[in-house]
């Protein structure tokens, strides 16, 4: 499993907000395949709507609906029918149940969530999530303002892929094959390396964290990305101090850089507030665990995700998404 703050709650379980997550759909109760020779080309029947059931005046179907399409459009096997939209006891709060499918297989799951009275966020599983036809144009508006971590591809915003990585964090180095073929096929995208050092199960991550911050301000982007690649072909080295220490230079000497000027720099109070601000902004966008991708502000985490799977999320956002609103 992917590495996770301690302090957070995962979304485990078989709610809407775990089907927002392409990594984590082998966690729900999902239904079981049809028996070979079974009927399924018609796919699933939803059940009869009953007008008494739609109680509560917000949200719309047609609302709940655009949600679901900006969370699940990628995925043009899934099919699904809001079922219910009921009051609850709690003024201004609604019960929206729907029942969820997949094209050629005739059975269904239900899942459930709760639309809050702002009508910008649902409570299910445990978590916040953001409702709405355009739910990751808040998170896309602050990584364009404060994602500001070393980047390669493109200089147009209109695609950013945020990668939230740990150098001492082992599924963030299974990762890095990953995010070099994004790099290839996604010559459009400008993609940013956003360290997000786990302080808490990772001794030594704050401190790799602070020496990529001086390499990316000394050497640039191209020697930033030969550090990162180094540190993670040595992270076994990432333990006791003394080990880390001759890890770390080694990756800044391949890199093309001075151990000791990096050195030095990486203890600096500015370094240091650059880090902090790091780990601030992933925990503000509400990122728990590494890796993490964000695709135009849709966070989902990487391990585990198909990479067609990932492609398909990354394609469909794209379309999705107008023209980047930056000033930077």
């Amino acid at each position: 499993m992917t590495h996770m703050l301690p302090f957070r709650k995962s979304i485990l379980i078989a709610t809407f907000a775990a089907l927002l997550a392409p990594a984590l759909l082998a966690q729900q109760n999902v239904p079981p395949a049809p028996k070979e020779g079974a009927d399924v080309a018609a796919g699933p029947v939803f059940p009869k709507i009953d007008p008494a059931d739609f109680t509560a005046t917000s949200p719309t179907s047609d609302e709940v609906v655009a949600f679901l399409k900006a969370s699940w459009g990628y995925d043009q096997s899934r099919v699904y029918q809001v079922q219910r939209i009921s009051k609850t006891s709690v003024p201004g709060v609604a019960s929206v149940l729907v029942v969820v499918g997949e094209k050629n297989n005739k059975q269904l799951s239900a899942l459930q969530f709760f639309t809050m009275p702002d009508g910008k966020h649902i409570i299910t599983g445990g978590e916040i999530v953001t409702f709405g036809a355009h739910p990751y144009d808040d998170n896309r508006a602050t990584l364009l303002s404060r994602a500001d971590g070393p980047s390669e591809g493109s200089v147009s915003k209109n695609l950013e892929l945020v990668e939230f990585a740990d150098f001492q964090c082992p599924h963030c180095k299974e990762a890095q094959p990953t995010m070099a073929k994004l790099v290839a096929d996604f010559p459009n995208a400008h993609i940013v390396y956003q360290s997000f050092p786990l302080v808490r199960v990772h001794n030594q991550a704050f401190r790799a964290s602070a020496y990529g911050v001086c390499v990316a301000r000394i050497g640039g982007n191209a020697d930033f990305f030969k550090f990162a690649s180094a540190v993670y072909d040595g992270q076994a080295g990432l333990t006791t101090d003394d080990s880390t220490t001759l890890t770390l230079n080694s990756a800044v000497t391949a890199a093309g850089l001075s151990p000791d000027k990096i050195a030095a720099c990486s203890t600096t109070p500015e370094t240091k507030a650059a880090v902090q601000a790091q780990i601030k902004l992933a925990e503000d966008l509400g990122v728990n665990q590494t890796p993490s991708l964000a695709i135009n502000g849709r966070i989902i985490p990487i391990g585990g995700v198909p990479y067609d799977m990932l492609k398909m999320i990354i394609n469909y956002q794209a379309q999705m998404d107008g023209p980047a609103q930056t000033t930077r």
